[in-house]
């Protein structure tokens, strides 16, 4: 893949990336239009063009504007098959920064060059994804993972997420007041993962309070090689999820896998209250003994006890099959408004509850097949329907807490993990019912 020597830093540069792709996309609709005309319609060929396109120059952009389409590409389902498949490619194998620009980064922050600081460093990158890239190093015989960030990201974030909000609020048909309560949030775990100290805290006090789960594997972190934007940590070894499935393993390991991923995520949110909330493939390695490596901590959502004591009496049967304590509930929880009409107070209540609960199935269950196509399919259609909901779409205020968002997202991505996986899991909390803990 080719590397890049020159990251677009400045607001004025980076906003003319956007500009030029959009050209790019207003010329490929030319073109369909020019075609249909002739009595050819391609349909995916477009897509497939516009997918092209908009990836290139996110992908040259690095930083929030290669990370909103990774994060885009989890949502297999509501975006066309041509955008999800390309923009996985954020995941893990995006253009790598060239090794000039690795080498004053490391002066900058370390004040040597990397062959000053490891016995042997990778000049190419083995993986790349939105804020960094990883090098395989050795130091007196020990392999090394060193990620490390690209240039200007943290500095360029408040431009992007004011130059990608358009994007976004048309490819999801949001509102723009939904879109600035969302963007909100992702700046500020954005601005965190460009934080490599605090990833570095964070990764160790996450890595040793899991460390019981047993066939989790994660590595250990040096902090005298690392800084802001270097993170130093053991090499783990394993496949990305796509490359592992390629190997056609067992139901049993595939449920194996599945049920670690379901209770590494329910230790975090119950027990730690804070939760690793970017479970896309990139970010774990899986064997075919059926354990699972853990290499980035980089987005970590902290919960308060408020927020999730409120929030989790959505997963108590009691509470939500009650429409008058249901009702209270949603009103505490923002998903309605004191200025909500009755009409409005309704139609809303009957939202909320229809995808809730639908959302909801894997906890209402012992178990669960997250194989089953007619499950997603449901998701994506009911998401479709609301996404068009007239009086949904008339309404001005953005609902529901803030906290719930990455939380959210957390879960669907787990989903998504565990549907590719085709796992069937034991989904009963480990560390106690969710009504217990609530």
């Amino acid at each position: 893949m080719k590397e890049q020597d020159h990251i677009p830093t400045s607001r004025f540069s980076r906003t003319g990336n956007f500009l030029k792709t959009g050209a790019k996309v207003g010329g490929n609709y030319l073109k369909y239009y020019s075609k249909k005309l002739l009595g050819t319609d391609d349909t995916d060929a477009l897509q497939r063009e516009n997918a092209e396109d908009i990836y290139d120059a996110l992908s040259k952009l690095k930083g929030s504007a290669l990370k909103i389409a990774q994060m885009m590409s989890m949502d297999e389902g509501v975006l066309p098959k041509a955008f999800t498949d390309k923009f996985t490619q954020a995941q893990y194998s995006a253009p790598p920064l060239s090794y000039p620009l690795v080498v004053k980064t490391f002066k900058s922050q370390l004040g040597k060059s990397p062959s000053e600081v490891f016995d042997s460093f990778s000049k190419n990158a083995v993986a790349a994804a939105s804020i960094g890239q990883v090098h395989l190093a050795e130091r007196d015989g020990h392999k090394l993972a060193v990620k490390v960030q690209y240039p200007g990201v943290a500095d360029s974030i408040n431009s992007d997420l004011r130059i990608v909000k358009p994007l976004v609020s048309t490819m999801l048909n949001i509102s723009s007041s939904e879109i600035d309560h969302y963007l909100q949030e992702v700046q500020a775990r954005l601005m965190e993962e460009t934080d490599y100290e605090l990833e570095l805290k964070r990764s160790m006090v996450i890595a040793k309070a899991c460390a019981p789960i047993q066939g989790l594997e994660f590595p250990s972190y040096y902090p005298e090689f690392s800084s802001g934007r270097i993170l130093t940590m053991d090499w783990l070894a394993g496949k990305h999820l796509s490359e592992f499935l390629k190997t056609d393993p067992s139901q049993e390991t595939r449920n194996q896998l599945g049920q670690l991923l379901w209770d590494f995520y329910d230790f975090q949110i119950h027990e730690l209250r804070q939760v690793h909330a970017d479970p896309h493939p990139g970010n774990f390695l899986f064997r075919e003994d059926g354990t699972i490596g853990v290499i980035d901590f980089g987005c970590i959502k902290e919960f308060s006890d408020q927020f999730y004591n409120d929030y989790f009496q959505l997963m108590i049967p009691e509470i939500t099959n009650n429409d008058k304590n249901f009702e209270e509930l949603l009103f505490k929880l923002d998903f309605l408004l004191p200025t909500d009409k009755p009409e409005e107070v309704a139609h809303f209540k009957r939202v909320y509850f229809e995808v809730h609960h639908l959302l909801s199935e894997p906890f209402f269950n012992d178990e669960f097949d997250f194989a089953d196509p007619g499950y997603f399919a449901r998701i994506y259609a009911l998401s479709e329907v609301y996404q068009n909901d007239k009086m949904l779409r008339k309404a001005k205020a953005a609902r529901g807490p803030r906290d719930s968002i990455y939380l959210n997202r957390t879960y669907f991505g787990l989903y998504s993990l565990l549907h590719k996986l085709e796992a069937n899991i034991i989904t009963r909390s480990k560390v106690g019912t969710l009504a217990e803990h609530s």
